[in-house]
C-alpha cells in the first residue's frame, strides 16, 4: 500500500458540466495507465489539495475507486492562472512491473566549510533529475551532502550520485549539480594580479631589447 491514500468517486459530467462539479466542491480528474482503461474521477477539493501538497510528484497516491485501489503518480494538475485553484488532475496508474521516468527534485543539505569560513560561496545547477525507476524505487528527493565540498573547486557532478543498477538517469553525466567558487571580489582582485604581473613582464623584456640595441 502506497504512503497516500486518496478516495474518488466515478464521474459523469464531463465538458461544460465540469464548471458545476467545481462549485459544488469537487475536483475533476482522470487515472489512466497501461494496464486499465482511463476512469473519470472526481474527488473533494480539500482532500486532493492536502494530498498533492504532502505526496507531490514523486510519491505514489493509491486512488479508491469503487472498492479498487490504484497505485498512481500525480503526473498533470491544472490550475487556475489568477487564483491558482486545482482544476483537474491526471493520475497515472503504475504496473509495478515497469519503469517510468519521474522527475526527482535535489535538496541541498549541510554546508561546505569553506562557504562556512567565507572563503568561498556555492553556485547550483539545475533543481531535479529525471529518473527511469521501478515504481517500487521511487524517491521524494535526491540529497547533495554539501559538507563534502572542502575545498575551493570542489563539485557534484551528474556523475558523482549513485543511484544503484536498476536506476537510469537521463541527464548529462558531466553537469554540474553543486560546484565552490570564489566570491566574485576576490576574483576580480585575483585576475588583475595576474593581468599586472603579465604587464611587469612585457615590461621587462621590451627595455632588455632596447638596452642590446
Amino acid at each position: 500500500m502506497a504512503e497516500f491514500q486518496l478516495a474518488a468517486e466515478v464521474r459523469q459530467a464531463q465538458g461544460k458540466r465540469n464548471r458545476r462539479l467545481r462549485r459544488e466542491g469537487f475536483v475533476p480528474g482522470i487515472v489512466y495507465g497501461p494496464s486499465i482503461d482511463p476512469i473519470s474521477v472526481q474527488f473533494p477539493y480539500r482532500a486532493v489539495e492536502v494530498t498533492l501538497m504532502n505526496a507531490g510528484g514523486t510519491n505514489l497516491i493509491d486512488i479508491e475507486v469503487n472498492g479498487s485501489s490504484f497505485p498512481s503518480l500525480a503526473r498533470e494538475v491544472q490550475r487556475d492562472v489568477v487564483r491558482g485553484d486545482i482544476l483537474h488532475v491526471d493520475f497515472l496508474a503504475v504496473d509495478q512491473t515497469q519503469r517510468i521516468s519521474v522527475e526527482v527534485p535535489i535538496v541541498m543539505d549541510g554546508e561546505s566549510p569553506v562557504v562556512a569560513a567565507r572563503e568561498g560561496i556555492l553556485i547550483t545547477g539545475r533543481s531535479s533529475l529525471t529518473l527511469e525507476v521501478f515504481p517500487s524505487d521511487i524517491r521524494d528527493r535526491i540529497i547533495i551532502d554539501l559538507s563534502t565540498l572542502t575545498e575551493m573547486g570542489a563539485e557534484v557532478l551528474v556523475r558523482d550520485l549513485s543511484f544503484g543498477e536498476s536506476v537510469t538517469v537521463h541527464n548529462d553525466p558531466n553537469e554540474m549539480l553543486a560546484k565552490i567558487v570564489q566570491p566574485a571580489a576576490a576574483r576580480a582582485e585575483e585576475e588583475l594580479d595576474e593581468l599586472e604581473a603579465e604587464e611587469g613582464e612585457e615590461g621587462g623584456t621590451e627595455e632588455g631589447e632596447s638596452e642590446e640595441e
